[in-house]
């Protein structure tokens, strides 16, 4: 038997899980073996979070009588393979920290490092909804659309497994951080109008609060659109889908995927598998046709753990 341990690094809760196999074969949802989450108190400071991780496993280990020959770990930003430190992560303490190293050495064994949006796609391509629709793929490319919005790529490998991309510089697959709207909002990495700060759940609140004067949430807004009885609704809807389609041409033009994976909380509006599709056609390199999948996840908020394990 094989054991595969992850560990989800959020900036509020650390998860473990552990999914073990007859070696030489990859996990599914029946090789869970253990899920367990505790704080990440993060305000505590770098030092802490590496060592409520190290008491997570430690828990994790005594629980199950298991011990980890490496583990993986899926984090809220990039690990920098140039300054071997981390980098654009939302829980700022692990910024400019090496802290793969920093986990290696604290816990005595290999370990690896991907971000959470490269972890979700890597688990969707082995274990989620990949394998049921397009089991035969090359290049699968997954979103994560919500507070932010982030992407990772996984190519097939020469021995048919999975291989997350992670690029030169850590960036591969960070289309969030592209610019759609020249001059648009200012977005924390320094540029204006980039995909996060137009189709983000927060940029789509705060546009309609814009032209509405009133604040609502995402959902309400979606609720209302449907209504059909509030024109900011409408402007805001329409606004996701056309930007919405503007960035997934990018992301089809260049790397042409069988299929794109859309997570995060926006991935569960049904618009963007229809309408959001259909206006990708205006601006696709390919006679207007759109042959790439759309697809909703399958393992929800297990994806990111799931997929650490696999690194």
């Amino acid at each position: 038997m094989q054991s595969y341990w992850g560990i989800d690094l959020g900036g509020t809760k650390i998860e473990c899980a552990v999914l073990q196999t007859e070696t030489g074969t990859l996990p599914s949802l029946d090789s869970v073996v253990i899920r367990k989450r505790i704080d990440t108190e993060a305000s505590k400071g770098y030092d802490h979070i590496l060592n409520q991780a190290k008491t997570l496993i430690e828990q994790v280990k005594a629980e199950t009588g298991l011990q980890p020959d490496r583990i993986g770990f899926g984090t809220p930003g990039t690990f920098d393979p140039v300054r071997k430190t981390m980098k654009n992560c939302n829980t700022t303490v692990l910024n400019g920290k090496p802290m793969k190293q920093d986990l290696a050495r604290l816990l005595g064994i290999p370990v690896e490092v991907a971000n959470d949006a490269n972890c979700f796609v890597l688990s969707e391509a082995t274990m989620g909804i990949v394998p049921d629709v397009v089991p035969d793929y090359e290049t699968i490319f997954g979103v994560i659309m919500g507070t932010g919005v982030g992407g990772g790529i996984v190519v097939r490998g020469r021995d048919g497994q999975p291989v997350v991309l992670n690029g030169l510089q850590g960036i591969g697959g960070e289309w969030g951080h592209n610019v759609v709207e020249e001059n648009g909002y200012p977005c924390y990495c320094g540029k204006r109008g980039c995909v996060e700060q137009v189709i983000s759940g927060p940029a789509l609140q705060r546009y309609y609060h814009q032209i509405s004067g009133v604040e609502r949430l995402l959902p309400e807004i979606m609720e209302r659109y449907h209504a059909g009885s509030d024109l900011f609704a409408s402007q805001t809807v329409n606004r996701l889908l056309e930007y919405f389609a503007k960035s997934m041409s990018m992301i089809i033009n260049v790397l042409d995927p069988d299929a794109i994976v859309l997570g995060g909380g926006l991935g569960n509006i049904d618009l963007l598998y229809t309408e959001g599709v259909e206006r990708i056609k205006k601006y696709i390199f390919n006679s207007g046709e759109v042959n790439t999948r759309f697809l909703k996840p399958k393992l929800g908020d297990s994806a990111g753990v799931f997929g650490a394990s696999m690194l």
